[in-house]
């Protein structure tokens, strides 16, 4: 169960409404610092990392003694601190934890790649491929596709320039081997560059920028369920009302039904044709027409009438 803070002061209550959880919430800022034993080719990724999200994130540069698997405590107190709302999922508790190990034979970092880096601050396409992370159960593989997703994301945007779609990260995971060892999600990072291409639509061609990096994917631990359903509530205000009458097909064009009342048909302006009109030789016809008609009739009757006084 979480744990419910009371404030006791006025101060202490505003800065306990600022950490509140927000309906629309900022960009998630990470945390990146290193433990007690750490290797160059990790501390390489790190900076690797720390500049593809540059400027939402903190750095960390001295060693500390931090098992997160173990104790959480000091990792949820420096997040807080640092308001790194990336690290920390609910309430400045710890929810996902999933660890990686890199490949040492297949690791690049970035300086290891020739040419021009994507700017600071752009917002990165993700591609993920792979049954596994399409896997209708929870496993390490949908837990690592979330986290990656959570992190490389960054903040909504309403619109898109073409001009800022300048880096693709794709990550590919296999099936497992014969060893029954688990697959490896590798990562590769692509600068998208446009070229004029004479019509409309530039020309797109993809150049590796690096890091590149081969994951193993090691302990894993899933948040609690208690905490988990109080995280994943949505709050009012956040789904839009739905509209009467108005439904979205499946390409994702809007239909809407409109109901009308008894219409009044007999005031009705039609177009008027000029073979329906009746001309004057028309209505002399129709009325020598009528008179035989009548004369007819009463010749028919003046004989019946014969007929019964005989």
């Amino acid at each position: 169960m979480l744990r419910q803070i009371h404030p006791r002061t006025a101060r202490s209550k505003r800065e306990l409404s600022k950490r509140e959880p927000l309906v629309r919430e900022n960009n998630k800022t990470v945390l990146f610092l290193r433990g007690t034993s750490c290797s160059s080719l990790v501390q390489e990724t790190l900076s690797d990392f720390h500049s593809l999200k540059r400027p939402y994130c903190v750095r960390f540069s001295k060693k500390n003694d931090i098992h997160p698997f173990q104790d959480a405590s000091s990792l949820e107190f420096f997040s807080r601190k640092n308001d790194t709302s990336l690290l920390l999922c609910f309430r400045g508790q710890l929810l996902d934890m999933l660890e990686f190990y890199i490949g040492k034979e297949t690791a690049r970092c970035l300086s290891q790649f020739r040419g021009e880096k994507c700017k600071v601050g752009v917002k990165p396409l993700l591609a993920f491929s792979g049954t596994q992370f399409e896997s209708p159960e929870a496993n390490q593989y949908t837990l690592a596709k979330s986290l990656l997703t959570d992190f490389f994301r960054g903040g909504e945007m309403q619109t898109v320039d073409v001009e800022g779609l300048q880096l693709l990260l794709s990550f590919a995971v296999g099936e497992a081997d014969e060893d029954k060892r688990p697959a490896k999600i590798h990562m590769r990072s692509w600068k998208i560059i446009t070229r004029r291409s004479g019509q409309k639509m530039p020309r797109i061609e993809l150049k590796e920028m690096g890091p590149r990096i081969d994951f193993i994917l090691g302990r894993s631990r899933m948040a609690e369920t208690s905490v988990w359903r109080e995280a994943m509530k949505k709050p009012k205000g956040v789904e839009a009302k739905p509209k009467k009458n108005v439904e979205t097909d499946i390409v994702g064009d809007k239909i809407g039904r409109i109901h009308l009342g008894n219409q009044d048909l007999t005031g009705l302006q039609t177009r008027k044709m000029k073979g329906l009109k009746r001309s004057p030789d028309t209505d002399i016809r129709d009325g020598i027409a009528a008179d035989d008609a009548s004369i007819v009739s009463k010749a028919g009757e003046g004989a019946t009438k014969r007929q019964k006084i005989a």
